[in-house]
């Protein structure tokens, strides 16, 4: 049978899982050469314009890295250039944002009760903000600003603050978190495509033609790979952050994500620290420590989000079409009877201090707002509720898809 619902959802798993595979030959790589760099050791005979070496062992042999602060003097016939990764990692991610987030934004984008926005307006401002947050920090790091590193990091976390903050007032918990990671991101791939790529470019033809390369761009891509370095944590932190509502469904979500980046600066101080060294600074990990404390002391000092606002405000369009559709008593009544012990607002169900996913399934409105992930967790599937928790009847899960396709069958929405 031809179900759209379930097309999409395999879609969007499968741009997920490429999403994670580019990104691990990302991070991979960029920690690797950062470590490199750290571990270079000066040797009497190295080559001229040589920087330093280092000699590795791995996988049965041993490996010889020599690196060039400039550039060697003529150009190796086998040159191995490492980009794909990036662009890779931005484009998938860029796709599974605009599958989940614009597509599904009536649902995972928008939340009526921080910000009446349509959904055209909602992608604007996800698709707007990424744009100018790359186009900011660049301006910033060719600036006066960009001279001292130190200063620059300073006012950048500055910024991933504010864009925090900005988030939450308008998206939904897990898309403001998912959103400020895709907006470092963005930041990260900006700084290989458009300043570290071209200048190794620019390199490379200086070689070729005979000409003495410019140490100035070894200097700005050095710095832009530092920034990527202390940032690939936290942007991977967020980017897990929608499976745990104990840190998006608060009312600090917008701070814990901001103390999340000085956690990165911590863990990728310490490893930089010893890779450089041989022994990394152990107070950068009771420090890290003690901002998990905190962030984690924050997702519970507020409570989840309320819903008060979400029970009286009118139904949203979207959510107006399932309310209204045939079969949707019966369905509604499935949905409570077996699931709002754990979907609740104040879940009943012990060990349970918030909804799973914040996925609240009380009111008729609730119900409406999660129809298609009703449909595939119960109606579908039998993933939901746990076998361990309640047995749902197959009468149940027959009045959910049949009330669910009663609506689609036009089309999915």
């Amino acid at each position: 049978m031809y179900d759209l619902a379930v097309i999409w959802d395999w879609i969007a798993f499968s741009v997920r899982w490429l999403h994670v595979i580019t990104a691990m030959a990302w991070i991979g790589a960029s920690f690797y050469f950062i470590a490199l760099d750290l571990m270079l050791r000066d040797a009497p005979d190295l080559p001229e314009g040589a920087s330093g070496e280092e000699w590795e062992v791995h996988g049965g042999g041993f490996y010889h890295t020599t690196k060039y602060m400039v550039a060697p003097d003529r150009l190796p016939e086998h040159l191995t250039w490492h980009k794909w990764q990036s662009y890779s990692t931005w484009l998938s991610g860029a796709a599974l944002l605009m599958i989940v987030y614009w597509v599904g934004g009536e649902l995972f984008l928008l939340d009526p009760t921080r910000a009446e926005l349509n959904l055209w307006q909602g992608i604007l401002i996800s698709a707007g903000s990424l744009t100018i947050g790359w186009l900011a920090y660049d301006w910033l790091c060719k600036s006066k600003l960009g001279e001292n590193p130190t200063a620059l990091m300073l006012v950048l976390f500055a910024i991933l603050v504010v864009m925090s903050w900005g988030y939450n007032q308008v998206f939904t918990g897990r898309a403001a978190l998912l959103h400020l990671g895709a907006f470092t991101a963005s930041i990260m791939t900006g700084n290989v495509f458009f300043q570290i790529m071209p200048n190794q470019r620019t390199v490379v033809k200086d070689l070729k033609e005979g000409r003495k390369p410019d140490a100035k761009y070894g200097k700005i891509a050095k710095l832009r790979s530092t920034h990527n370095n202390y940032l690939t944590l936290p942007v991977v932190f967020l980017m897990l952050s929608n499976h745990y509502p104990l840190a998006f469904a608060t009312e600090y979500a917008w701070i814990i994500a901001s103390l999340i980046f000085l956690t990165g600066v911590t863990i990728r101080h310490y490893f930089n620290t010893m890779h450089k060294t041989g022994s990394g600074p152990h107070w950068t990990w009771a420090v890290t420590v003690l901002l998990m404390v905190i962030i984690a002391w924050l997702s519970t000092a507020g409570g989840g989000d309320t819903y008060d606002e979400a029970q009286a405000r009118p139904l949203t369009p979207y959510e107006q079409r399932f309310a209204s559709a045939e079969g949707f008593e019966d369905a509604y009544y499935a949905v409570v009877g077996n699931c709002s012990m754990c979907h609740a607002r104040e879940p009943s169900w012990e060990g349970l201090h918030w909804a799973p996913k914040n996925v609240v399934l009380e009111t008729q409105s609730d119900v409406a707002r999660h129809a298609r992930l009703i449909y595939l967790q119960a109606g579908l599937s039998h993933a939901m509720p746990p076998p361990n928790a309640i047995e749902m009847d197959t009468e149940a899960r027959q009045q959910i898809t049949r009330w669910y396709r009663e609506v689609t069958s036009g089309g999915e929405s």
